[in-house]
């Protein structure tokens, strides 16, 4: 069995490809645990100028971490299932924190932890086959890995938008929301890599490659997207969404319709606290969650309709906005006994 993620030096540049194609590069615990050591060895090191982050060729950068994994470890009670979050957002502190140029190179489908290990870097350099997505909600679960800090900084009420609905984008509205900071085509993107092995400005190489995605469809939308998801709840979101009759507006309210209840109203209140938060009290705030969400029983529901059975059925509990009260939010946000370690 080939090893999951691979730690090579190029030259100046420590490489690090996620190397599990047929999964599309989920992400797993054992990758997690030993990315830590390496980028902290790599951040020692003098010989290392700075680092890439790839993936093994295939349509995926990486789909997220390895959900069918989680649900396995979730029905069992296994305390793998907290401990992979608990490796997981110091990895994400850590990349975010890295004092060398972090740079991915993305190409392909991200989502999830595949978003966390690679858009908190430096420099985030994407192809016309990006695909971005926080899909979550859709499991039972929140946009995390970084999410309460990044979506929120989109601009107008687009992050939010992104973070309720899961929407996924491309290249050019990537750009726009800041998610990336760079274009390059695909068929570039080797001969980039080969450059910055040996780059002694990482800025410039990179700038030799840059091309313009085109118009970021987003940013014309972004006001009617404003005009909905700026609500003071998800229940006035919904409101307003149905009493527009736009062909957009009829759209994200059934794809609304089909998340949980409780990840919406998680996540509705996650996007404005973390307008204020550093990234590591962001961190730290998605630790509360996570450690509570592990517990009930709408993310392995969601995970079973959507992944395991494909039914795309999920039978949320509580079944509706309504029937989730104040109170059962307000406990998934309360501080732990042992919060989230970082270094």
């Amino acid at each position: 069995m080939p090893d999951e993620i691979l730690f090579e030096v190029c030259g100046k540049a420590g490489v690090i490809t996620l190397n599990r194609p047929e999964a599309l590069n989920a992400v797993t615990l054992n990758m997690i645990e030993l990315m830590g050591p390496q980028l902290d060895a790599w951040a020692k090191d003098d010989k290392i100028s700075h680092v890439i982050i790839k993936a093994a060729p295939g349509r995926a950068f990486s789909a997220g971490g390895d959900i069918v994994q989680l649900y396995q470890w979730g029905l069992d009670k296994d305390p793998r299932f907290a401990a992979f979050y608990a490796a997981e957002y110091p990895l994400n502190v850590a990349i975010k924190r890295f004092p060398k140029p972090y740079i991915s190179l993305i190409d392909g489908i991200v989502m999830g932890g595949g978003v966390g290990v690679s858009f908190h870097g430096s420099h985030r350099i994407v192809t016309e086959n990006l695909t971005f997505a926080m899909p979550e909600t859709g499991i039972g679960l929140f946009p995390d890995v970084g999410g309460t800090w990044f979506l929120p900084r989109c601009p107008g009420a687009i992050g939010m938008y992104l973070g309720l609905t899961g929407a996924r984008v491309k290249a050019a509205d990537a750009l726009y929301c800041k998610l990336a900071t760079h274009f390059v085509p695909a068929e570039k993107f080797g001969e980039l890599e080969v450059a910055l092995y040996l780059s002694d400005d990482v800025d410039a190489t990179i700038a030799e490659y840059v091309q313009d995605p085109g118009k970021a469809p987003l940013q014309d939308l972004k006001n009617l997207i404003g005009s909905h998801f700026r609500k003071v709840s998800v229940q006035t979101i919904f409101k307003s969404l149905a009493a527009d009759n736009s062909e957009w507006a009829i759209k994200t309210l059934k794809t609304l319709k089909q998340k949980s209840p409780t990840s919406l109203l998680i996540t509705h209140r996650q996007m404005i606290s973390g307008v204020g938060l550093s990234f590591e009290a962001a961190m730290r705030l998605e630790y509360r969650i996570v450690s509570r969400i592990v517990q009930g029983v709408d993310f392995l529901e969601g995970t079973r309709a959507v992944v395991i059975d494909k039914d795309m059925n999920p039978q949320w509990n509580p079944a509706t906005l309504d029937e989730v009260s104040k109170a059962d939010i307000d406990a998934y946000f309360a501080p732990l006994k042992n919060e989230l370690l970082l270094p």
